[in-house]
């Protein structure tokens, strides 16, 4: 359909998603490479499912299980894993797969990645943006990003967030960091850029606030 980026057939972008991947194995610079492939499968749905089986077959039996070819596939995983919940049948499959990781490969950056990617496909739920470089760039190293906000009266208060913290998290630990758990006023977040100042929604992610930004 029209919009900002130009897509044909599902088949042909299966297609190109496929070659992106094998190109992914030899980039220097993963970034960019993840994020283009995260933000076609955000307006392509459908193609949430294909990537996540193609990981897995990328992932399995390995010419060099942990090398960096084989990170960056887990990388990308550990990516989806926190935007995207694939099908029940997907899912199925993709736990046997990271089961099957961490038995034959207990101590391993490959294990760890499994972990991980195991605990957000519990949280997710769906991300209106995809992640951000700076995300990505925590995620590929399985860390939080540290978001700053700022606080009339008060210094600004630096807060660690996952891909899943909503603003009323962030609200509440703020509240009670500045002693505010006893006032009857309610509090909440804003985003604010030259263009216009408004109220972050409790539910929303504040990883999709900061994508938005970038």
């Amino acid at each position: 359909a029209p919009g900002p980026h130009s897509y044909t057939t599902l088949r042909d972008e299966a297609v190109k998603l496929f070659n992106s991947l094998q190109q992914l194995e030899l980039e220097r610079d993963p970034v960019p490479l993840m994020q283009g492939v995260l933000q076609t499968c955000l307006d392509l749905p459908p193609l949430v499912d294909e990537i996540y089986c193609q990981l897995v077959k990328q992932t399995t039996e390995p010419p060099a299980p942990g090398g960096q070819g084989d990170l960056h596939y887990w990388q990308l995983l550990t990516c989806m894993s926190c935007t995207f919940l694939p099908s029940p049948p997907v899912l199925r499959f993709l736990r046997l797969h990271l089961d099957r990781t961490e038995s034959r490969f207990p101590t391993s950056e490959m294990a760890k990645y499994a972990c991980f990617i195991r605990e957000a496909l519990g949280k997710t739920k769906g991300r209106e943006c995809v992640p951000s470089l700076e995300e990505i760039l925590v995620l590929m190293r399985r860390q939080e990003m540290i978001c700053t906000v700022h606080c009339p009266g008060a210094p600004a208060c630096s807060v660690a967030i996952s891909s899943h913290t909503t603003a009323e998290e962030v609200a509440r630990e703020l509240v009670s960091r500045l002693g505010l758990s006893q006032s009857p006023n309610l509090f909440a977040l804003y985003e604010q850029s030259w263009r216009r100042e408004q109220p972050v929604g409790s539910a929303t992610l504040l990883a999709d606030v900061l994508t938005r930004f970038e």
